[in-house]
């Protein structure tokens, strides 16, 4: 799930949750950031992207936005080219839906025939349009202009740029060349025009310039160690890609860029969460997982600080994300930040909220004996130099009794699936299960009241059926604030 933001919102429009006050609880909590509002909606489509079966309430309530097309066929017509929008794809179809449409049906689906689309990603700074990167299972990549796909009334991409990814190892059997040449993440460069890397199931990670020939013959050496870091440069500058990461043995399951374009986190399926130095090509710290393979990360919009999740014996954890929209209290008057929120998302089904205070980390990434860095302040490229250990050196786990120990600040059930993604917009909550239902979760405006009625939830993507789930409410204004709560006992609400 990819959210697009073809125009910048104007200022003023949606609000930011406060922190929850000291003595409200957690059912405070779950009402103020969730929101209360009156409706859910369902929606159900075919792999062609006609409309099935529709069911709930059309009438929106929270935060989600007004309405901005009428119908689907209708809106692709008259389309201008600005809005916010949500990509998600479910078998050999990519969906476009309008975030801020009472809509029920996507307004654009784009079929794929050759090869089923898997991730994606959006750059809204793209100066020449091609601002949408799709990569698909057979290892290669589509780039291409969404504002020219939802203009076109087609079911196929059109005006699109075709990176064929032609690195086979001629060792592997065809089964074992199939999926390991499968994409596993996309992602566009901060602050470089153009650059955008995909990552693969064969623990290769492809840097691409989308001003250079997608289709030109290149070669990279053979790979004699699959558990050692190899980069190599294509022997062409014409053509594409321009270098080979090799990074781990098995899948690459998640990358990351810090919002300052410095760093490249990957996580993969030997469990190691690596943070490298882009620009140099240099890996700057490696750490093990406690169980099992690692599946996703994400930066604070600081660059300061990064989060992982994964497998573990009790729960699988497929999505974490910082809120970028969240404005914490800050005491020391300097600008930093002193305390973070963030979310995840697992196989449990839940939705879960935390809030990080600075001065509660109390564990560094460096020996104990090297001292422990300056976390509130100093640029991003300081913060990490003084934080890790000597470049290129994988960290052990550390010790749990080392590791602080957070509790969530809400924890509520949102899907009947397993969720596997999780992103947050300035005005809602967004969460995506395996079967393709994705729900919207409207933050509470400043002037709401907490009533004791449904939550405001806007539902899209493969469902048959209307939500049940239900947020409690209190008496509480959601917009009052003082301290924070920093380690409340976890709640859960089904």
């Amino acid at each position: 799930m990819t959210v697009a933001y073809l125009k910048e919102k104007p200022a003023g429009q949606g609000s930011t949750p406060s922190t929850p006050s000291a003595g409200s609880g957690m059912r405070s909590a779950a009402a103020r950031l969730l929101g209360s509002g009156n409706g859910s909606r369902t929606l159900s489509f075919g792999s062609d992207g006609t409309s099935r079966a529709v069911s709930g309430s059309s009438r929106m309530g929270g935060g989600v936005g007004t309405s901005t097309s009428a119908s689907g066929s209708q809106g692709v017509a008259n389309y201008d080219g600005k809005g916010t929008y949500i990509i998600f794809n479910t078998a050999d179809t990519l969906f476009i839906s309008d975030l801020n449409s009472h809509d029920k049906d996507p307004i654009k689906s784009i079929h794929f025939s050759s090869s089923n689309p898997l991730c994606h990603a959006f750059d809204p700074e793209a100066k020449d349009g091609h601002d949408l990167l799709v990569g698909v299972f057979s290892g290669d990549v589509y780039s291409m202009s969404l504002r020219q796909q939802l203009q076109d009334p087609g079911k196929k991409p059109v005006a699109y740029q075709h990176f064929v990814n032609k690195d086979k190892d001629k060792d592997k059997d065809a089964t074992a060349e199939v999926l390991g040449d499968r994409c596993t993440c996309v992602a566009w460069v901060p602050e470089r025009e153009g650059i955008f890397v995909v990552s693969h199931a064969d623990g290769n990670l492809y840097v691409y310039d989308k001003s250079k020939d997608g289709n030109t013959d290149w070669t990279f050496p053979t790979i004699k160690d699959q558990s050692q870091l190899l980069i190599s440069h294509a022997k062409s500058s014409k053509g594409n890609p321009i270098a080979r990461w090799h990074i781990c043995q098995g899948a690459i399951n998640a990358i990351s860029f810090s919002p300052d374009g410095a760093y490249l986190a990957t996580v993969g399926r030997d469990g190691y969460l690596r943070v490298f130095d882009f620009v140099k090509e240099q890996l700057i710290f490696g750490g093990k997982s406690y169980y099992g393979a690692l599946l996703c990360c994400s930066w604070s919009a600081d660059s300061k600080y990064l989060l992982s999740g994964g497998e573990d014996d009790l729960v699988q954890v497929s999505a974490v994300a910082f809120d970028p929209y969240w404005s914490p209290p800050n005491s020391d008057e300097t600008g930093e930040s002193i305390m973070y929120r963030f979310g995840s998302v697992g196989q449990d089904t839940q939705l879960l909220l935390w809030d990080l205070a600075v001065d509660e980390i109390g564990f560094s990434l460096r020996h104990p004996s090297a001292g422990s860095p300056t976390f509130s302040s100093g640029s991003p490229s300081t913060h990490w130099d003084n934080a890790c250990p000597p470049t290129g050196v994988l960290q052990p786990s550390p010790r749990m009794r080392d590791v602080p120990k957070l509790s969530p600040l809400v924890a509520h059930r949102v899907h009947v699936d397993p969720l596997s993604g999780l992103e947050f917009t300035s005005e809602s909550i967004l969460t995506i299960c395996r079967e393709g239902l994705i729900k919207i979760w409207a933050r509470p405006s400043n002037s709401e009241n907490n009533q004791h009625t449904d939550s405001s939830e806007q539902v899209v993507g493969n469902a048959t059926s209307n939500s049940k789930d239900k947020v409690v409410t209190s008496s509480n204004k959601a917009g009052s604030s003082s301290s924070s709560i920093k380690q409340p006992s976890p709640v859960v609400f089904t």
